[in-house]
């Protein structure tokens, strides 16, 4: 019997009578792949995580913990989502035309992992500022972001990348690595621990599945040329899978995104400006709009050079697009809890009523 603690399953209390732990490994449709003691099996959902389809964040993806209803002989049934220890999610615009958009929903790429790696080609598609909303994500998530730049045998340069980013984000590992090559291979074991997991986040053509086959000692994942043009890829890795490495360790890769849309991301993005945001207590005034207020602080380290106005620009349009997300995603929210409340509310009429026909009988 394979014992789950080897995909990094704690328990906590034992499950419930009849019910079977298991961890996703993979997506397709609505068709989940679950390893569990008794090995792996596939399953379906509860009809019950249907009744509030719009709150898509608690349908379990790659990588969550979930109680199910085993069946030997056909399709075991999802009962329980288990509490994530981490979650990485993003934006999914919803009603969105003629340029309005009615709602935003939370979609979780992937949970329950140890480490986020964003990957980032050292090609001409390197876009810093991509790799900072990545990292703003990556920090609200619950596990420790890592930047890696791929692909670094062609680019001869690539130490003046590295450079750029370690000076600008110090407190997150940065490393260059070659798939082809096994160029900065080795500066990823500390991360390849058993029982660890990592998710792997970028565009498409980073070199995602490239960076999966080398560590799988395997070919598991088909590699697709880049456009020319751009620079840019194809979409090799079409659903969510995680995978088991020799070491131990477990993958969790992701098809590649053409946007990252941020969701819920206050914490990420005060973590990741904290040198903006500890200047706004020195302007003059506390309702200062940091525009042509006398004094202000910010306008003064643009001034001097001290704040680069790129990375002010890149704090303001983050703060922008998080607003908007949470306003349009408010009402959910709020639905959420008055579901909730009415549901308690329910549950306590019941029972009184239970009370009151035992009393009379």
């Amino acid at each position: 019997m394979m014992k789950l603690e080897t995909y990094g399953y704690t328990e906590t209390e034992p499950p419930p009578s009849g019910l079977l732990p298991g961890r996703v490994t993979e997506l397709r449709r609505e068709r989940f792949t679950v390893m569990t003691e008794c090995g792996e099996v596939t399953a379906v959902l509860k009809g019950a995580f249907y009744h509030n389809a719009e709150m898509r964040a608690d349908f379990p993806c790659v990588g969550d913990f979930v109680l199910l209803r085993f069946n030997e002989s056909g399709d075991s049934l999802i009962v329980t989502l288990l509490p994530r220890r981490s979650k990485f999610s993003r934006s999914d615009y919803s009603g969105h035309g003629a340029g309005y958009v009615k709602t935003v929903l939370e979609q979780v790429v992937a949970a329950n992992f140890d480490y986020v790696f964003i990957l980032s080609s050292l090609n001409n598609d390197f876009n810093f500022s991509r790799i900072m909303r990545y990292l703003t994500q990556a920090r609200q998530s619950g596990g420790q972001p890592v930047v890696i730049l791929t692909k670094a045998d062609i680019a001869p340069n690539y130490s003046l990348s590295l450079a750029e980013i370690t000076q600008s984000i110090p407190d997150v590992p940065v490393h260059a690595i070659s798939s082809h090559t096994g160029l900065g291979k080795n500066e990823l074991d500390p991360y390849l621990k058993p029982g660890k997991t990592i998710v792997f986040l970028g565009m498409s053509g980073v070199g995602k599945s490239s960076l999966l086959n080398v560590l799988m000692e395997q070919e598991v994942m088909k590699v697709q040329e880049i456009r020319k043009v751009d620079s840019r890829g194809r979409h090799t890795t079409t659903h969510r899978q995680l995978f088991m490495l020799l070491s131990g360790a477990m993958v969790i890769d992701t098809p590649g995104m053409r946007e990252l849309g941020l969701f819920d991301a206050d914490e990420g993005i005060r973590a990741g400006f904290t040198d903006v945001e500890q200047r706004f207590s020195q302007c003059r005034f506390n309702d200062c709009r940091h525009q042509s207020e006398p004094d202000c602080a910010i306008l003064t380290a643009i001034e001097d050079g001290s704040l680069k106005r790129e990375r002010w620009n890149q704090y303001i349009s983050q703060q922008q697009e998080n607003s908007f997300v949470q306003d349009k995603s408010s009402y959910l929210i709020n639905k959420r809890s008055r579901n909730n409340t009415t549901a308690l509310s329910n549950r306590e009429t019941k029972k009184k009523e239970t009370r009151k026909n035992e009393y009379k009988t």
